[in-house]
């Protein structure tokens, strides 16, 4: 499905795909976690997608399991033009390096508990630079033996 950036968009694609799963016999309680981690991959895109205004989700499944892909519609990249290196400064200041206490505070913040819930509920959560565009792609996989 091709969605528009919105916050109405979200609980489209949720219940369309829950729909789905269900006709295929999917125990709900499989469906809810596959629900979560969707609405939390879409949330990010609508919440943080710098370019496009649509988005895209892709699920599929891939023997017994169900495949979802959540792409940012960023706009097509142009091939950067041959740029000269520049002569680095040394006084240039290089930046520190991120620290475990600095990982853990961002990960224990408000924003990004949406990574931890998709990472909770499914298996096999991959976030991915889309090639040739803006933007990234969320996959995550999901067992739907019970």
């Amino acid at each position: 499905m091709t969605l528009p950036r919105n916050a109405e968009s979200a609980p489209l694609v949720r219940h369309t795909l829950d729909a789905s799963l269900r006709g295929l016999g999917v125990a709900s309680e499989i469906r809810a976690d596959i629900s979560l981690a969707l609405g939390e991959a879409c949330a990010n895109v609508i919440q943080h997608a710098a370019n496009g205004m649509e988005y895209e989700v892709r699920a599929r499944m891939n023997g017994t399991r169900c495949v979802v892909e959540v792409i940012d519609g960023g706009a097509a990249r142009e091939e950067p033009e041959a740029v000269q290196p520049e002569a680095v400064q040394p006084e240039a200041v290089q930046p520190e390096p991120v620290s475990w206490d600095d990982a853990q505070e961002a990960l224990l913040a408000e924003h990004g508990r949406g990574l931890q819930l998709m990472r909770a509920f499914t298996e096999e959560l991959r976030i991915a630079d889309r090639v040739h565009h803006d933007g990234a792609i969320v996959h995550f996989e999901k067992s739907l033996a019970s």
